[in-house]
């Protein structure tokens, strides 16, 4: 019984699999708020516990508040985790409104 054909055809179906899941560059260009407004091009890192890419950085402020930074996020943006920035105020699940 030969293996050989069979283990590499098993190899290339993996790997076309995992490829179509990939966002691709245009994915990042286009990326959009959640009011569907298109927003700039996505840092490489997004904070999982929100929607709408927001930084990972040492602290994120909504873009025009009184907030200092480092980093800043132009809103709305969904929380769908733990608000580790205290993004949403009146915690209606909307961050930056």
């Amino acid at each position: 019984m030969k293996l050989a054909p069979i283990v590499v055809l098993l190899v290339s179906v993996i790997v076309q699999a995992c490829s179509a899941n990939r966002p691709t560059n245009s994915d990042a260009v286009s990326s959009r708020n959640i009011n569907g407004a298109k927003t700039a091009a996505a840092p490489t890192q997004c904070d999982p516990n929100y929607s709408g890419c927001v930084p990972i950085a040492s602290d994120v402020d909504c873009a025009g508040g009184k907030g200092n930074g480092p980093a800043y996020v132009k809103g709305p943006v969904k929380v769908i985790g733990k608000d580790i920035y205290g993004l949403d105020k009146d915690r209606d699940g909307i961050g930056c409104e």
